[in-house]
């Protein structure tokens, strides 16, 4: 994690690009990953934490309906939060996520290890789901960042 995050300072910071998070199941985990990193004042703008989904509504401004509709952890609450955040933020590249951590709160159709990371840069909006195995809820967040960073690294070349 520490090379790839590494990889994405320098990146950022060659091209004089800013960044910002918006993270729920991680925690603050990816922001953790790349402030880390000497330099990253550079290109690192701010994360926020908004677990709750209170905090969804009213920092990030997603819609009530959506949340309650789809619920805090699907495809279109993650879109929601990454186009807001990068409303709010400015910045060239916003990142979103949200997700099951576990090891409770999964359900049939939302089991735990279930991810959404959101990536906007300029007018490119993606968001992608993922499944991690239920290693335990630190598996899954480090899984997530992870996956995080890869698509920051593949959207940013």
């Amino acid at each position: 994690m520490k090379k790839l995050s590494q990889k994405i300072v320098k990146l950022l910071s060659k091209k004089k690009i800013k960044i910002s998070f918006a993270e729920s199941c991680t925690g603050g985990l990816l922001s953790n990953s790349i402030t880390s990193i000497s330099g990253s004042s550079k290109v690192f703008t701010f994360g926020l934490v908004t677990y709750s989904n209170q905090s969804k509504i009213n920092i990030l401004k997603v819609p009530k309906k959506i949340i309650m509709k789809y619920g805090a952890v699907s495809y279109e609450t993650c879109l929601s939060m990454v186009k807001n955040l990068n409303k709010i933020s400015k910045t060239n590249i916003s990142v979103s996520i949200t997700g099951v951590a576990g090891p409770k709160g999964g359900t049939k159709k939302k089991p735990v290890g279930l991810v959404f990371i959101g990536i906007k840069k300029n007018n490119k909006t993606l968001v992608k789901k993922y499944f991690f195995k239920n290693k335990g809820r630190t598996y899954v967040q480090k899984a997530t960042v992870n996956k995080a960073l890869n698509l920051i690294l593949n959207f940013t070349k």
